[in-house]
């Protein structure tokens, strides 16, 4: 039983830990974010684009935007099952350009479907 515990205490501290690690690696990336939005602010008020009120609000709301915003989706999560479709649109459709274009599509397309396959 007192084994036990001590697993339990090890698996407490190993998630302190864990999430205090997190948090400063968040701080971190606030910084960083605030650092290089504020040299971008910066710029635009040299080149005389933003008022250095609109540059200080511009700050603003992306810290606040970057806070409210949640985690960031993984590509794998949206990454559709079938390559994106690419359609060629020409107003000359004999242009010899588009028939090799066209044929080089589909090639690719049969070499994909062929490692598919495999």
């Amino acid at each position: 039983m007192d084994n036990l515990g001590g697993i339990f205490q090890r698996a407490v501290y190993l998630g302190v830990g864990l999430a205090s690690y997190a948090g400063e690696k968040a701080s971190e990336k606030l910084a960083e974010l605030r650092t290089e939005t504020q040299k971008l602010a910066d710029e635009m008020v040299k080149r005389g684009e933003m008022t250095t009120e609109e540059a200080r609000r511009f700050v603003e709301d992306m810290m606040n935007k970057s806070m409210e915003q949640g985690p960031i989706d993984s590509y794998s999560e949206t990454r559709p099952n079938e390559p994106r479709r690419i359609e060629i649109i020409s107003e000359d459709d004999s242009s010899t350009e588009v028939d090799r274009m066209r044929q080089e599509i589909k090639k690719l397309q049969d070499e994909l479907h062929h490692l598919q396959k495999d």
